[in-house]
């Protein structure tokens, strides 16, 4: 590209002599070119990866003071999103150092790894353990179906899980390692602190970048005020997945997500284990007969669930164990864990001395193409606070290096994106729940829902696993505003689910596709009785 080119010609001759000031005045040039191209006529845009207008302003700002910056991009973070655009920054031309802690499977102030929370601590490790939760009940049912043996009993060889997750993540973080080394990207370690717009510090080594890109991410936090979580045996998330033996007894506090899914990986793997939390129901912010529906399931199990019940205290058991004290009554285990959530992990990086605007829970500002108050810094993933999810960082993170970089300005977008639980059963979702679709749809709703025993757990007696698949459609409209499932294989669907309502699917498209059978997934497709028809909040 023309920009990389003239970058290129404008660093030889200053290495020749050439007078800063003119150095400046073409670089200047480079700028207005840049900015020319991306506003001009489509027909006259160039394609393909090119310096943007930012990097251009950044280079000539360097050149009046007679030095040129370490790097174009300096990114504090190698979770998810910083890896992704560093490498798309590098992809497009810019020069990029990223920043990360030491590995340790724990985070600490001191330790972390190129991976972030997802790979190491997170999404990736939790996966592995709740495959590894399920195959209690794949031994339970395989006598039904031909199989014999007793495969009833907790395992007993925990350490094998743990030495076979960590060896997992620990590849994983070997290949994000190789894939920022392959994309040109410069890989420092160590704790990094901003003491500039343009300027960063690394154990006592100061480096400068025309653009920071925070990626910090987000930690475990326990509520303030509750007596006792500082003891042995009370953990968090990343603590959980360390755990040198396998607890008998398990009490979880927490409705989110990560509880939801904890619970159903200590009781997979023969814990007693009991769920507290102070709503009626669990996983706020999802479809509310999605939640009735997995409570009803945990219970099924033999999750023991105890909800509108606030913590206030743990206490040490005299023969050992932990009890934790709520306002309702008292649950004891072997251990306490709290999973009420995660905040960004901003604390002690120079951000506020920078300039950086936080807001109450630490989150960094950021406009809506995330960049902070002050210009050259930007911020991406669970550190703005916005949507803590690892395909969310990535893709902010390609829209920053779109942004600053080329082909132009590119908007991060936060409608239609799926989520899931890896609950057992697990859910799926994409769209608006039906609460959001009353409120935000503007026309009545038709609301198709379907429960019913998946085919595997026909020949299982006794069996009391179901699933739930639910449509949410305008009836004047036809448009699909959201789909939702709990069962085997949920977040699997609503993958494709979620690319054809990005699509603008509508009822109908559904009902003309054909279904596979025999799945789960073909009642998507043959839904044809409405359940109930809702008004919108306009009219109600």
């Amino acid at each position: 590209a023309w920009g990389a080119k003239f970058l290129r010609r404008a660093r030889r001759l200053r290495r020749g002599g050439m007078a800063a000031a003119a150095m400046g005045a073409r670089i200047a040039a480079c700028g207005r070119r840049a900015a020319a191209a991306a506003t001009g006529p489509r027909s006259v845009r160039r394609a393909g990866p090119r310096v943007g207008t930012r990097r251009c302003a950044a280079a000539a700002e360097a050149s009046e003071g007679g030095e040129e910056y370490d790097y174009d991009v300096f990114t504090i973070g190698a979770g998810s999103g910083g890896v992704r655009a560093s490498r798309m920054a590098a992809a497009a031309g810019a020069r990029v150092a990223v920043c990360e802690m030491p590995y340790d499977t724990k985070a600490s102030d001191t330790t972390g790894g190129v991976g972030g929370t997802c790979v190491i601590r997170g999404c990736v490790p939790k996966k592995l353990f709740h495959y590894g939760a399920q195959f209690h009940e794949a031994f339970a049912d395989a006598p039904h179906f031909g199989w014999k043996g007793d495969g009833m009993q907790p395992p007993t060889d925990w350490a094998t899980l743990l030495a076979n997750k960590n060896t997992e993540i620990r590849r994983l973080n070997g290949i994000y390692s190789r894939l920022l080394g392959n994309a040109g990207v410069k890989e420092l370690e160590g704790h990094a602190k901003i003491t500039g717009p343009n300027s960063v510090s690394i154990g006592g080594r100061t480096l400068t970048a025309a653009n920071i890109l925070v990626a910090t991410g987000s930690k475990a936090s326990v509520p303030p005020g509750i007596e006792g979580t500082d003891l042995p045996g009370v953990i968090n998330s990343d603590q959980a997945l360390v755990l040198s033996e396998r607890p008998k007894k398990v009490i979880i506090y927490g409705s989110g997500f990560i509880a939801v899914e904890f619970a159903g990986i200590f009781h997979g793997f023969g814990a007693e284990t009991h769920l507290c939390y102070r709503a009626p129901l669990p996983l706020r912010n999802f479809d509310d007969d999605c939640r009735a529906f997995l409570a009803e399931q945990y219970e099924a199990k033999g999750v023991h669930m105890h909800p509108g019940e606030v913590p206030q205290k743990v206490e040490q058991l005299p023969g050992g164990g932990l009890r934790l004290v709520t306002d309702k009554g008292s649950h004891e285990g072997d251990v306490v864990m709290f999973a009420t959530g995660r905040v960004p992990n901003t604390q002690g990086i120079g951000l506020e001395e920078a300039g950086v605007e936080l807001g109450r829970k630490g989150e960094i500002k950021v406009d809506e193409f995330n960049r902070t108050r002050v210009p050259s810094i930007w911020a991406i993933g669970d550190c703005i606070g916005k949507v803590m999810l690892t395909p969310v960082a990535l893709m902010e993170g390609m829209r920053m290096a779109e942004t600053a970089f080329g082909p132009g300005p590119a908007k991060p977008g936060y409608e239609l994106i799926p989520a899931a639980v890896f609950s057992d059963p697990e859910l799926g979702t994409v769209g608006w729940t039906e609460a959001e679709a009353i409120e935000k749809a503007g026309e009545p709703l038709h609301i198709y829902l379907s429960k019913f025993k998946p085919l595997k757990y026909t020949m299982v007696e006794g069996a009391q696993t179901k699933t739930l698949m639910k449509m949410i459609v305008g009836a004047e409209s036809d448009k699909v505003y959201g789909v939702h499932m709990v069962g085997a294989d949920a977040p699997e669907i609503m993958q494709g689910i979620g690319v054809a309502l990005k699509a603008g699917a509508k009822k109908s498209h559904f009902d003309s596709t054909i279904g596979i059978h025999p799945t789960a997934a073909e009642e998507l497709v043959t839904f044809r009785t409405i359940t109930r028809t809702v008004e919108p909040a306009s009219k109600l």
